[in-house]
């Protein structure tokens, strides 16, 4: 081969490669894809526990039996807008803001668990 018809095979080859697409069509595809998937594996549950937590925290009632994020377990003695105060033992009230409730638990939970 000489050097004109090297050169010509060599801008055959890459006019050649240059149309093809590649796997995903586009250089594009592959960020966009990226976004997608994470939006469904972290983005969309993070979403779906944050309403549930909501919800949970608006339904809450005087009397509801719950656990704070803290580990405390106690009885909702009050609700304010932004607090809530929780009996924890005979005669001790703590105040906790209304978002760190982590679970209303069964008050025949709670009695099982005083009785043993």
């Amino acid at each position: 081969m000489n050097n004109s018809s090297f050169e010509n095979a060599l801008v055959i080859a890459q006019a050649a490669g240059g149309q093809q697409g590649g796997l995903l069509g586009s250089p594009m595809m592959l960020p966009i894809l990226m976004i997608v998937v994470m939006y469904f594996i972290i983005f969309r549950p993070q979403q779906k526990r944050m309403k549930e937590h909501q919800k949970l925290i608006a339904g809450v009632q005087v009397d509801d039996h719950v656990i704070m994020e803290s580990g405390v377990h106690g009885i909702i003695t009050s609700l304010k807008d932004r607090t809530v105060t929780v009996k924890i033992a005979d005669n001790v009230k703590v105040v906790f803001e209304r978002s760190k409730i982590a679970a209303v638990t069964k008050k025949s939970d709670v009695v099982e668990a005083t009785a043993a």
